[in-house]
């Protein structure tokens, strides 16, 4: 007998609906290759649907008393905690992000963030005055921008979520979710344990492709902000589509992190901000963060490489599902060509493979249950080596399991080939030396730099790009507007 399928619908208005034209995508575990579940083929009516429904909702919630918003939140974060391996098992199998990350990771980390956004509710309705002379003032008030559409990417649909909506709703904002329709299952579960915890139509989550759903959202006279994580083209498409509405938006896009080794450096611990922490991480590389630049000083260039092969050697591929389990698959065929696609780009264009290169079921390598995930889409860690910056690998974003690593000389090479990319996300500095860490926080042209550690983002610091890696971030503030009054007495 075959894999029972799951159906799943979206949540508009407080109910769960199949989409308008009752048409259905299917879902694919990327460990095997097979569907195990379908969501529904949203398109214009349930966008239109769920505009409508956040519309309606948004009198009411935004004028609830800021610590009435708080004691729902606070409700959301207990269905974190008490669902939470319920959700974690059901990411993995639609993604592939392997359960002790989504598990051990990110659930708990969840919890504490709808439960920080409620103890913040008040920071979104406080001002500031002015004493303009002895008889004026100014002053001004937050206020919600209205309604929110929040475009989730595939790879930790639960984390990219908590960050947008838990902000938003603590604003007072009512959201619409659309997750990629490549992993959308653990938004729609979500959607049936929140139906009855969120008055209706404050949240709504409603999955499909983005050229028929995202895009009918986004260009809906009746949103009032956007905000996306995902590519750098998809955010081009929705600056086109909102343009003739100036609508805000927040854009958190890819990346072509540098991860920066000097001599002085720890090297035990930067082989591990180079590898598990970064790149060969439990969902395959995808990560927008991803440190697939690796700018190694040459005195420690062999000694290095070598840390980083010892620890890629080690690295586990199988069942996403077993705690044992150290990588995860990549998401999607059409993702696991590109990445594969990179691999031979990168051997035309002359870099040398220091270890990897297997896909597919050979990147399994023929151990325990590796016939029942022969199916899946598979890319085993891999590591190439140049010294020209401008080649393809090292300039765009390949979102899976593979990093080249570059040699350097001076501080001021090592600056100028981190900052040769259109690209300015994240970067990570590995010394001892504080001067020379001050000087790369301050010189690194990106949103967030890390010394001594790779891919720290806390609940409560900005997290955001520059350059093609997208402007804004998803605090709770960037989800209101100021309005100044003076008031002359």
């Amino acid at each position: 007998m075959g894999e029972t399928i799951s159906e799943y619908r979206n949540l508009i208005g407080g109910e769960l609906l199949a989409a308008a034209s009752g048409r259905t995508l299917d879902s694919v575990n990327p460990a095997t290759g097979r569907v195990w579940a379908r969501i529904p083929a949203s398109g214009p009516a349930d966008a239109e649907a769920a505009v409508a429904a956040a519309r309606a909702a948004f009198p009411a919630w935004s004028a609830m008393p800021a610590l009435g918003r708080a004691g729902h939140l606070r409700k959301v974060a207990r269905i974190f905690t008490e669902h939470a391996e319920e959700l974690a098992r059901v990411e993995t199998r639609d993604n592939g992000r392997i359960l002790r990350d989504t598990l051990k990771k990110d659930l708990p980390g969840m919890t504490y963030l709808w439960e920080l956004a409620a103890g913040q509710v008040l920071d979104a309705v406080k001002g500031d005055s002015v004493i303009l002379g002895p008889s004026s003032m100014g002053f001004t008030r937050r206020e919600p921008y209205g309604v929110v559409v929040c475009v989730i990417p595939w790879n930790s649909p639960i984390s990219t979520f908590s960050g947008k909506a838990a902000h938003a709703l603590a604003a007072g904002n009512t959201v619409i979710l659309k997750p990629a329709e490549q992993a959308s299952v653990s938004m729609l579960r979500l959607a049936e344990l929140l139906a009855d915890v969120l008055p209706p139509g404050v949240l709504n989550i409603v999955s499909g492709l983005g050229e028929e759903v995202g895009d009918a959202l986004v260009r809906h006279p009746g949103v009032d902000k956007v905000s996306l994580t995902g590519s750098t083209e998809t955010a081009r498409v929705i600056t086109r589509a909102g343009a003739d509405a100036l609508k805000p938006m927040t854009f958190e896009l890819g990346g072509k992190s540098p991860n920066i080794v000097f001599a002085d450096a720890d090297l035990d611990a930067a082989a591990q901000g180079l590898t598990v922490n970064s790149i060969f991480t439990g969902n395959a590389g995808q990560v927008c963060v991803a440190g697939s630049r690796i700018l190694i000083q040459r005195p420690v260039w062999d000694e290095t490489l070598e840390r980083v092969r010892a620890i890629a050697g080690h690295i586990r591929l199988g069942d996403p599902l077993d705690l044992a389990t150290t990588m995860g698959p990549i998401v999607s065929p059409g993702q696991y060509d590109r990445v594969t696609g990179y691999l031979e780009i990168a051997e035309k264009e002359g870099a040398e493979r220091v270890f990897g290169g297997r896909h597919g079921a050979d990147a399994l390598g023929g151990g325990p249950g590796a016939a029942e995930f022969a199916g899946g889409y598979w890319v085993e860690p891999t590591l190439y080596t140049t010294t020209d910056n401008s080649l393809r690998i090292c300039q765009e974003e390949i979102f899976g399991p593979v990093a080249v690593a570059i040699p350097f000389d001076t501080d001021d090479e090592a600056l100028a080939i981190a900052n040769d990319s259109r690209y300015g996300l994240a970067a990570g500095v590995w010394t001892r030396d504080l001067a020379r860490a001050h000087r790369f926080v301050r010189d690194l042209h990106t949103g967030n730099v890390w010394v001594n550690t790779f891919r720290q983002m806390p609940p409560g610091l900005p997290f955001g790009g520059v350059k093609d890696s997208g402007y804004g971030n998803d605090s709770l503030l960037s989800y209101t507007r100021e309005k100044t009054a003076i008031i002359q007495l």
